[in-house]
């Protein structure tokens, strides 16, 4: 940067000209230095006392941006440093829409002037206020200030009208880049800040480290889609607006609310925050939140999920604190919603096998880690067995055993549950046929082996077509498969699903819905489906013989099962009681650890050696 001492332009054109110069370019950033260098030129040129600019906002109030001399010892707050336009004083007031120069001297009932008088203790000053203007409105000032009189001629009016063009010129520029700025970090709906400023946010905050934890609140509207397909998108919109309104008023205003997208929102406490503060605040979003919201002649309700992650910023990472929020929120959503669940010790030990699981799940499948064991389903009146569930089982070299609930439900969160479908579907097929080869003949007759097929593969449109091929690779005919649907599944009545299991009867192959009795399946849907077999929730068959609820409702379903001329399974059969209750109720085949845990193959083909007789009864698998 030049000094104006040594580059003192020596008329009005060349002022003009070293101004433009000096204003090029600038950005916020720079605006004070490039302004202060600019106003000490004009006070040298000018030979005035006191030069300053200032920016007018939107709230009615005047800012000063720049001024030479600067002062020294500036109070605080400086009563020159913002200024309200709704004064008393109507020289002042004007200056809110200032539209050309404005001279005073030598003494005026300005406020401003006396402001300035009172801060320079002097008793006689003169003041020239330029206007900034852009689109026909004021939006600033340029002004200067002689202790004492002075005059201006019509060429340094002139000037002074160029020079503030240049001004208002260069703050229309930075508020474009300011627009584009916002634009680039905040929501577009809400208007709250969006990822990349969250990002940004977070980013600072764990740089600073500062001691103590710090808390961040993921909140997700529960069932929003249910409105969204209720009232349709537009409604959705207003009513994000609304909760982002609630949200914003119901936290600290030092808080920053975020907008990840959809009905995700983020809160980040500012300061220190510990876990009972951090659940307070999530149970107050809660309650501000669940209050009705009229929209579209509908009062409507919603309640709101929360995960909290409270963490040492020196001691955590951003992907690692992010993760941890939302794991929390999703905990919250899998337990009904309307929940505040806290990110614990216990859950980040999960969650760390759970990514475990989830880089190493494809390799699994397909290098020959995972293995399958089989558990007997069995004639209740003789125990003699009738059939296999295929269970799939993965005993990791480094994490040990791997729940099957928890590789599963990975498998169908990245979009590798058809892959791991497919690959227990075949190696069932494989030992199916290969008891067949081994045992004696007449062993396999009556027997059939359960495979639990995932709702992708229900909806896969060559699903069908891999079951034929599997079945002719092995040998084996449709009724020696069962396949297992989940009722949730079944209920969906997903056109795609409906056309598979129809694709999938058309082979001979029997479908069974599994867990009945926990996804509400009406009469209608029952009979609309190619069922051939019910198999009742473990959770009504534990406490069978002991719990009346429990009775009450197997009964029912017996009873249903033989209205539609469906066979039945029991799962989960422990104790004797349980299964002479399902004997007494009408239900003859069952599985459990009353009979058998799930065995390797070569344990079944034992258990096979000794079996005579025994079938499903197949009367509705026609």
């Amino acid at each position: 940067m030049s000094d104006p001492e040594c580059d003192q332009p020596g008329n009005l054109d060349e002022l003009v000209t070293s101004v433009a110069t000096s204003l090029m370019g600038v950005d916020s950033a720079g605006l004070r230095p490039a302004a202060e260098q600019v106003l000490r030129s004009l006070v040298q040129y000018f030979q005035v006392d006191l030069s300053f600019l200032r920016f007018h906002t939107a709230r009615r109030t005047t800012t000063l941006m720049a001024e030479w001399p600067p002062r020294e010892n500036i109070p605080d707050p400086d009563p020159l440093g913002v200024v309200e336009f709704a004064t008393a004083d109507p020289v002042f007031a004007a200056n809110e829409h200032l539209s050309d120069i404005m001279i005073v001297r030598p003494v005026g009932s300005d406020d401003y002037q006396k402001r300035v008088q009172q801060a320079a203790g002097v008793q006689s000053t003169s003041l020239a206020m330029v206007p900034l203007r852009q689109d026909g409105r004021t939006t600033g000032g340029l002004g200067f200030i002689k202790y004492g009189d002075r005059g201006w001629d019509d060429d340094e009016l002139r000037a002074l009208k160029t020079i503030a063009l240049l001004f208002a010129q260069m703050q229309g520029r930075m508020a474009a880049e300011e627009r584009l700025r916002h634009i680039a970090h905040h929501d577009e709906l809400t208007g709250l800040p969006n990822r990349r400023a969250l990002m940004e946010h977070l980013t600072g905050v764990l740089e600073d480290a500062e001691p103590g934890t710090r808390a961040l609140l993921f909140i997700d509207v529960d069932r929003l889609k249910a409105m969204n397909d209720f009232l349709g998108h537009e409604a959705g919109d207003r009513f994000i607006v609304e909760i982002a309104e609630r949200l914003r008023a119901a936290v600290d205003p030092a808080d920053v609310v975020a907008r990840l997208g959809g009905d995700e929102l983020v809160v980040s406490v500012a300061g220190t925050c510990s876990e009972a503060r951090a659940v307070a605040l999530a149970e107050r979003i809660q309650r501000a939140i669940a209050e009705p919201i009229q929209l579209g002649g509908q009062s409507l309700g919603r309640t709101v999920s929360v995960g909290i992650a409270v963490m040492e910023p020196a001691s955590v990472s951003l992907a690692q604190w992010l993760r941890s929020a939302d794991h929390a929120v999703l905990v919250a959503k899998k337990r009904g919603g309307n929940n505040v669940v806290v990110f614990t010790a216990e859950m980040e030990k999960r969650e760390q096998v759970r990514v475990a699981v989830e880089m190493n799940l494809l390799t699994a499948i397909r290098d020959g880690s995972l293995t399958v064991a089989y558990q007997p389903i069995v004639d209740l009146r003789t125990r003699i067995p009738v059939g296999v569930e295929t269970l799939v089982r993965w005993n990791h070299p480094t994490l040990g055993p791997v729940a099957p609930e928890l590789f599963v439900g990975v498998a169908e969160a990245t979009n590798l549950a058809g892959e791991l479908g497919d690959w227990v579907l075949g190696e069932a097929c494989k030992q199916f046929a290969t008891w067949r080869a081994e045992l004696p003949a007449g062993t396999m007759d009556g027997f059939a082996i359960s495979v639990n097929i995932s709702p992708v593969q229900l909806i896969a449109i060559d699903f069908v077509a891999t079951v034929a091929n599997t079945l002719e690779r092995y040998g084996l005919s449709g009724r020696d498969l069962i396949l297992e649907v989940t009722e949730h599944a079944v209920v969906s009545d997903d056109a795609a699903a409906r056309k598979t299991l129809h694709g999938l009867r058309s082979l001979g192959v029997c479908i069974a819905i599994d867990d009945f009795g926990t996804g509400y399946s009406s009469l209608a849907q029952l009979k609309a489906f190619p069922v051939n077999t019910l198999k009742i929730d473990r959770g009504f068959v534990l406490d069978l013989g002991h719990s009346t609820d429990d009775h009450a409702i197997v009964r029912s379903i017996i009873k249903l099962a033989e209205s539609f001329g469906l066979d039945l399974i029991a799962e989960g059969v422990e104790s004797e009681e349980a299964a002479a209750t399902l004997v007494e109720l009408g239900c003859r085949v069952a599985q459990g650890y009353l009979f058998s845990r799930p065995l390797p193959a070569e344990r079944v083909a034992s258990a096979l050696r000794t079996r005579t007789s025994g079938t499903y009864s197949r009367g509705a698998a026609s």
